[in-house]
């Protein structure tokens, strides 16, 4: 049985779709696997800020085309740039464990903690979500936009003269890299996460059961459930990359509890909620909080 697989050509997403071969390997591990690296609108066009291209489709299209054609049997990406809704036809299989969900501060020597940031520190990120949280708690910072892969976004604290960049912890993770004590991890009280962050996201046709198969010893459950949970959270709050959303789904014995945030296009309303639910309950959870939040944002703006 030879599987091939789309994916991005980044490092990182290089070494997710290989983190997802060797885990099917250990089970099928006579199962031939052929990578076929595509570029998207979101690699080509790097120096355009990620809200004027579009949504976070602009990282997908051009593979779940290929999808859909049948020129690859399956796709990698991080779940946390799949659009809410899926094309008609595809489908995403079995999650393997959660990587850290959590975002991370990336300083220039010397500086080893965000309270040591000094004022007016120039921080780059190009995620209205991130900004506007850490504006939240500093105000006083200096955000400044930033694009392209986590080697790049690193680099660019030398060059672009920055004294931090904000990434996510699960890229640095699997990518091995060694950053001594520059990494300082920004705990989800002063910044959630974008919705099934750390989670990966292997897509497929939703009428392939070869691939279904393949994939179920994958499987684990309470990643499934976050990603279901946080999933269902962004897609009841309308998000795209123009507006700032973060979500995280705790699984804790029979209960789930999703903390959400949203916000408006320029960073001035932010609304944080929490839901606590049974976890029979899971896939309504998401869209729970979502109509709670939402109905807020509506009042905020309807205030004189």
């Amino acid at each position: 049985m030879k599987v091939v697989v789309g994916t991005r050509g980044s490092n990182l997403a290089l070494s997710q779709t290989n983190i997802v071969i060797h885990k099917i390997k250990q089970i099928h591990p006579d199962v031939q696997f052929e990578i076929k690296v595509m570029r998207t609108k979101g690699d080509i066009l790097k120096d355009i800020a990620v809200d004027k291209l579009g949504g976070k489709e602009i990282f997908v299209n051009e593979i779940e085309k290929e999808l859909l054609d049948g020129t690859i049997d399956m796709a990698v990406h991080s779940m946390k740039d799949m659009p809410g809704e899926l094309p008609k036809g595809l489908k995403l299989s079995s999650a393997p464990l959660r990587e850290d969900y959590r975002d991370v501060f990336v300083f220039r020597k010397g500086i080893n903690s965000l309270d040591e940031l000094p004022k007016g520190a120039k921080i780059g990120t190009g995620s209205k979500r991130r900004k506007y949280q850490i504006l939240d708690y500093r105000s006083d910072l200096n955000i400044v936009p930033i694009r392209g892969n986590v080697e790049t976004r690193i680099k660019k604290i030398e060059t672009e003269n920055l004294d931090g960049v904000i990434l996510a912890a699960a890229g640095i993770k699997r990518l091995g890299l060694k950053l001594e004590n520059r990494i300082f991890y920004i705990d989800k009280k002063i910044m959630l996460p974008s919705p099934s962050q750390g989670i990966l996201a292997i897509e497929i046709r939703e009428d392939d059961e070869r691939m279904d198969n393949l994939l179920l010893g994958l499987s684990h459950r309470e990643t499934e459930i976050q990603g279901t949970v946080e999933r269902a959270f962004l897609k009841g709050v309308g998000g795209n990359c123009n507006l700032p959303v973060g979500a995280y789904c705790q699984v804790l014995g029979d209960r789930v509890i999703l903390d959400g945030l949203l916000g408006s296009e320029e960073g001035d309303i932010l609304i944080r909620k929490s839901i606590e639910e049974d976890i029979d309950s899971y896939r309504e959870t998401g869209g729970k909080l979502a109509e709670i939040i939402m109905e807020e944002m509506t009042l905020i703006r309807l205030k004189p």
